[in-house]
């Protein structure tokens, strides 16, 4: 697999790390309009070409497959021109900037008979693996009837927001859900994958933090409460916050007879049953068997960690899901990601974008 990587800032590190940790994967090429950054990245990963231009990299050298880090601003027409090379793209979060974006690049991918797919990594946490099998094997009894995710991000003291924020001209400004796009995708997606139909009901409300209101960034949104409902009875909520302390990045999924609880921050999955104890049994029996399963959840975690398979959430994600993108190419295996989740991600977030700014 001859990979290439457009844009080569910090998220071109992390991707270069995991790409390089997948066997028969190789870097061939990296660009950026900063002849520097290209320029660094390759040194620092032995990467032999590097460009300051995309049309240039993808006539001068042989790719399979595009690796998009740059801006959301830029992610449709950079993706659009690797499909017509004939490249396959992999397009980090969020995947465009809306849902008319998200439709017309799908659709030339199709045209073109390529794949495409969208950096919801979170997803594919050792974490949400083993949940999402245990959905499959039957564990909630049905379809999720109700979902709830927290997925929140810290945004530091006050003198590190007042510069992250003060540029007025800064590319995460312009987006249409400024600092909510670059970031709410993750949570969004995991609901999204669960969700039955095209066009869910959604109800959101946003406000900017008293945190950032004190420090003169009332523009900032950056607590968000949604309401879902699917096109037949699924139900979710969903929280955004930079205030909640822990910082939470959980899933629950409340089923017809049983209910998980993926922590992600911590790597853990829990089973709650719907076993009814008599009399005092009841405060006794349930908190023991919680015991024994966060023992398993160190156990698991601690294995995972002697076979060098447990690192950061975030990197075990990104490793998983592009490992899965390249095996959907290489062996013509389903997508690790649907165009219909990764469609409904898009369409949810611009309901709430378009609310919030109502």
């Amino acid at each position: 697999m001859k990979v290439g990587i457009v844009g080569c800032g910090k998220m071109a590190e992390q991707h270069a790390r995991q790409i390089k940790r997948i066997p028969g994967a190789t870097i061939v090429g990296v660009c950026d309009i900063e002849i520097l950054m290209a320029k660094q990245l390759a040194e620092r990963f032995g990467i032999r070409a590097y460009f300051t231009d995309l049309s240039e990299m993808l006539e001068t050298i042989e790719l399979d497959v595009i690796h998009i880090t740059t801006p959301p601003h830029s992610h449709f027409a950079l993706a659009k021109l690797a499909l017509a090379a004939g490249c396959h793209v992999y397009v980090e979060k969020p995947f465009t900037l809306n849902t008319a974006e998200a439709e017309a690049l799908i659709a030339f991918a199709k045209q073109k008979g390529r794949k495409i797919t969208a950096g919801h990594n979170a997803q594919f946490t050792h974490a949400m693996i083993r949940m999402r099998e245990m959905v499959t094997q039957g564990y909630l009894g049905g379809p999720p009837i109700h979902m709830e995710c927290h997925y929140c991000y810290e945004l530091g003291d006050a003198s590190y927001v007042k510069a992250f924020l003060g540029d007025r001209d800064h590319w995460l400004r312009q987006l249409p859900g400024s600092l909510l796009q670059n970031i709410i995708s993750h949570g969004i997606s995991k609901i999204a994958e669960f969700l039955v139909g095209e066009n869910p009901l959604v109800i959101a409300h946003g406000f900017a933090s008293p945190f950032l209101v004190n420090i003169g960034e009332s523009a900032i949104i950056d607590e968000v409460r949604v309401i879902i409902k699917d096109d037949v009875s699924t139900t979710a909520y969903f929280t955004f916050s930079t205030q909640l302390r822990p910082a939470l990045h959980q899933l629950r999924l409340c089923g017809p007879k049983r209910t998980l609880i993926v922590d992600d921050d911590h790597q853990i999955l829990c089973k709650m049953n719907n076993k009814e104890y008599k009399s005092y049994l009841q405060y006794f029996i349930p908190p023991l068997g919680f015991a024994g399963q966060y023992i398993g959840n160190w156990g698991r975690n601690l294995l995972k960690f002697l076979a060098n398979d447990f690192h950061l959430p975030n990197d075990a994600g990104l490793k998983r899901l592009i490992e899965a993108f390249y095996l959907s190419i290489t062996n013509d295996a389903p997508l690790p990601l649907s165009y219909n989740e990764i469609l409904l991600t898009a369409r949810i977030m611009d309901a709430i974008f378009s609310q919030i700014k109502r």
